[in-house]
């Protein structure tokens, strides 16, 4: 399953339904360039419908400041809009394999 690209204009349509991981990231964070492919490689092997996304906190501050984003990398899981589990800085996979389960 590919990971989306969201912004502030398609942000709250992107994470409306279901569960959705969002990775809040800036292309100039060494953290986050080592998180990336930790979610890509999650993004493929997860089949349960959870939907991967990516929020560029440099491009989309409006929603990066909504959601309190003050440290990157920060992922959030969503379901059906609702903030259900917030991780901050780089965790091991079997953290946000634990989270989606």
């Amino acid at each position: 399953m590919a990971i989306t690209h969201l912004t502030d204009a398609d942000f709250a349509a992107g994470i409306a339904q279901g569960t959705t991981l969002v990775d809040f990231w800036a292309e100039w964070c060494g953290p986050c360039k080592m998180l990336a492919p930790v979610l890509e490689e999650l993004a493929e092997e997860t089949k349960s419908g959870v939907k991967f996304a990516k929020l560029d906190t440099d491009a989309n501050e409006d929603t990066a400041i909504e959601y309190g984003i003050t440290g990157i990398p920060t992922v959030i899981i969503f379901r059906d809009g609702v903030e259900t589990e917030r991780f901050l800085g780089v965790k091991p996979k079997s953290v946000y394999v634990q989270a989606l389960s």
